[in-house]
């Protein structure tokens, strides 16, 4: 079994329930486990990471994406658009994506979060064009595996077109039968259920004004009979809320109820307009919820209540959402986003720097279900990174190391990023891919991308 040490690390924040942070400690990994924390620790024949001047933090865990939104960043037309605008117009761009296109995405908005110190990522994918192959969510998974990321996937989908009443074009569409069979087909092939699994599936209709009842009735059931998690994007936007009551005569969280859409195996994106009842009952369920900060505030959607959903229990995680509303896949960056964030909108009320640290690292854990994950002590996954502090720039700010990343915040790449007990990223390079020759290939994909942009 292959066995990692971490030596002289400067500071270790754990995380656990106890908030330990260590000082002048060691982390050792057999295989994929943390199996000891302490000082002068011994392991013959294990690889070494020099830890001395280095602050080590759990990896982050992303809780919702869009990987394809790597190739529909920045586009001048929809800079000052809300979500149904922006998104009418990207839908248009949707429409290109194959299995060649996804896995440069992929590769391009995997590789940015992992040199960010990101570990896990959660992706919801729904567009799967009538012209293009389904194996689109196969190729996420390969880059995936290329890079060494943990990654799940959330099989999503349009259901209502626009020719029904709904957002999407109607060429992204597909049948019920079509979108559970190919669930059925995923969780089959890549779902990994075991401690430290490095593949899991979720199925993911997308949201409520996309998909239709049956979609969302039949999904839940088949995750419920496969043993997986289900999540959908809800309580977004005024606008969706509009629509719910229209098209469905009810508020959007009744609905996902009446869909039995609710529960401890499911978990929401955004979430910012539940009532402070609707809050409740989320806790009283252990209805989870992916909290977004960037995304909503580029898309002016509002601020979800994340100090009440804390307060109340209910279980939250961070995430970046897709890369075309965020404009990127750093998540370290948005956990001092949330914190600020937070600090303005709820004053002594909103959630400390170590609260926010911990959305994006137990948090994100407990939202996809994985005991296994999100802190650094004895027996959790070995998911980590390094970032070196014995630099000019940090001087008169290391009084709380657990604060640091929302106080003062870290604008550069992690020295190191490990998954599993495997160092994936150092010292400024992926190691388990040739990023030039990635790079060469996607920049051919977003050229094409580009010479298609609605005027």
């Amino acid at each position: 079994m292959d066995s990692l040490l971490i030596k002289n690390a400067e500071v270790i924040v754990s995380c656990d329930e106890a908030g330990h942070v260590y000082r002048s400690c060691d982390i050792l990994a057999e295989g994929q486990k943390i199996t000891a924390i302490g000082p002068d620790l011994k392991a013959p024949g294990a690889k070494v990471v020099d830890g001395r001047g280095c602050y080590v933090y759990p990896g982050l865990i992303n809780t919702h994406h869009h990987l394809l939104q790597a190739f529909s960043r920045n586009i001048p037309s929809i800079q000052n658009s809300e979500l149904f605008d922006w998104l009418m117009y990207l839908y248009k761009v949707w429409v290109q994506v194959n299995p060649e296109y996804i896995y440069y995405s992929s590769m391009v908005a995997m590789a940015e979060f992992v040199k960010f110190g990101g570990t896990t990522m959660f992706d919801q994918h729904f567009a799967f064009p009538r012209s293009s192959s389904k194996e689109i969510i196969d190729r996420q998974f390969d880059a995936a595996g290329e890079i060494g990321l943990r990654f799940h996937a959330g099989r999503s989908c349009f259901t209502r077109g626009e020719s029904k009443g709904g957002l999407p074009p109607d060429e992204l569409v597909e049948t019920v039968d079509e979108v559970l069979k190919d669930s059925e087909r995923l969780v089959h092939k890549y779902h990994d259920a075991g401690e430290f699994s490095m593949r899991q599936v979720a199925l993911a209709p997308c949201s409520p004004f996309s998909v239709d009842t049956d979609i969302m009735v039949e999904s839940v059931k088949l995750a419920r009979k496969l043993g997986v998690r289900s999540h959908t994007h809800l309580c977004e936007t005024l606008d969706e809320e509009r629509y719910c009551l229209e098209v469905y005569g009810k508020r959007p969280l009744a609905w996902a109820e009446e869909c039995g859409f609710v529960g401890e195996d499911v978990w929401y994106a955004h979430g910012i307009h539940f009532t402070d009842g609707e809050v409740a009952f989320l806790a009283k369920t252990k209805t989870g919820v992916s909290h977004n900060p960037v995304s909503n505030m580029k898309l002016a959607s509002g601020i979800c209540k994340v100090p009440l959903m804390l307060n109340l229990g209910v279980p939250v995680g961070l995430a970046v959402d897709g890369s075309g509303s965020n404009d990127g896949s750093n998540l370290l960056a948005d956990i001092r986003v949330c914190f600020l964030l937070h600090r303005l909108s709820s004053s002594t009320k909103a959630p400390t720097p170590l609260d926010c640290l911990k959305l994006a690292t137990t948090g994100s854990a407990s939202v996809l279900g994985r005991k296994d994950l999100g802190s650094l002590e004895v027996g959790k996954g070995a998911d980590l990174f390094l970032l070196n502090m014995d630099k000019l720039d940090a001087l008169g700010a290391m009084l709380d190391p657990a604060s640091y990343l929302c106080t003062v915040g870290y604008g550069n790449y992690v020295d190191t990023t490990i998954v599993g007990g495997k160092v994936i990223y150092s010292e400024g390079r992926l190691l388990g891919i040739d990023e030039e020759a990635i790079k060469r290939s996607a920049r051919k994909v977003v050229e094409g991308v580009y010479s298609k942009l609605p005027v």
